[in-house]
């Protein structure tokens, strides 16, 4: 078996062989938007078929109606692969495979760490917990397996050994009731090929995995992070964020040079009707995806400032597509672009 210390995870713009979503087939996860997601998840693995390839897990018994849903939307079906891997929920974010990559040769090889559905709020989750696996044992890559509970859209990385995450969720005792936060940094430095972990506070309001960093947060290029800021200041985000804010002036890279902060206001909150287990939800525009010369932004039927929020994204990509998915749909779930996929490293040194 590999030594993980001689692995990386390196960071989501460098080069990709695929984005890896998990399809809403259990109606149970999601009664209410079951046949809304269909379509929203066909547009999206559309989207990300022009640009690379889009791997799927599903129960095999769903793979014609997958197959006609993204053809549906024109999708590149030649970038599409179907895996029959079952899964209880779609948020492949947190539930996928961690991929990394050897220092030296480049070759791939999967983290595979405990999921129990954001502190055991959504039960089941045993299927899911099985995703890694089946990924590692069809793609025949090392899995180099954890005892601990982690989450995909609880960490960011710039890929030369910085993480962000949160306290909020690492620390929380739903996940690991007797690790350490210097148990849980050594994890995290070992299979990740991590040296420095800085700590944000807490994520935002409506938020059901207590916090995660790709809502807020997030690494644009190793030494600059864009951080959302509510600028409103009745609003519960606003003290939040602007404490992250604040603690990022102390952020470095691991050669210890300043990281650069740009901001970007919240999109207006979201307000679920009818009594729904929400009473805000966690809509954000961190909560984008970067592909291969392209970049799928999320945004919520918002005029002007899903129009800002794409053009100061597209300042933030020189030279990436800019792609604005319309995410009110799937945010009614509890997450967007961001979590509901996992990307896959190119093999190989550029």
């Amino acid at each position: 078996m590999p030594d993980p210390k001689s692995y990386f995870m390196p960071a989501e713009w460098s080069r990709q062989e695929a984005v890896w979503l998990s399809w809403p087939c259990n109606k149970e996860s999601a009664p209410e938007t079951h046949q809304v997601l269909q379509a929203k998840f066909g547009e999206i693995a559309a989207a990300i078929s022009h640009f690379e390839k889009v791997r799927i897990n599903a129960a095999g018994d769903w793979h014609k109606r997958i197959h006609e849903s993204i053809a549906e939307q024109q999708g590149d079906m030649a970038n599409v692969e179907l895996y029959e891997h079952p899964t209880n929920d779609v948020w492949c974010r947190d539930h996928g495979p961690i991929f990394v990559k050897h220092q030296e040769t480049g070759d791939l090889a999967v983290t595979d760490w405990k999921f129990n559905a954001w502190g055991g709020k959504f039960p089941p989750w045993d299927l899911d917990n099985e995703v890694p696996e089946r990924v590692a044992k069809v793609l025949d890559l090392p899995r180099f397996v954890s005892d601990m509970i982690l989450e995909g859209g609880s960490i960011e990385v710039n890929g030369a050994g910085v993480l962000l995450t949160t306290e909020a969720v690492l620390l929380n005792k739903n996940r690991n009731v007797e690790w350490s936060r210097t148990d849980i940094e050594a994890e995290i430095k070992k299979l990740l090929g991590i040296t420095s972990i800085f700590w944000l506070r807490s994520g935002i309001e409506g938020d059901d995995t207590d916090g995660h960093i790709d809502d807020i947060t997030r690494f644009i290029q190793e030494d600059v992070v864009l951080t959302m800021v509510e600028k409103r200041e009745n609003d519960p985000n606003s003290h939040v964020l602007q404490e992250n804010k604040e603690r990022l002036q102390d952020l470095r890279t691991a050669g210890g040079s300043r990281v650069e902060i740009l901001t970007l206001p919240m999109p207006a909150p979201l307000t679920p009707s009818g009594g729904w287990r929400l009473d805000r939800l966690p809509a954000s525009y961190a909560n984008f995806l970067i592909l291969n010369d392209a970049v799928l932004v999320p945004i919520f039927n918002q005029g002007k400032r899903d129009r800002n929020a794409l053009g100061f994204i597209n300042e933030c990509f020189p030279g990436r597509e800019i792609v604005g998915i319309e995410c009110a749909d799937l945010v009614f779930e509890g997450g967007a672009l961001h979590c509901i996929s996992q990307q896959q490293p190119k093999a190989g040194n550029p």
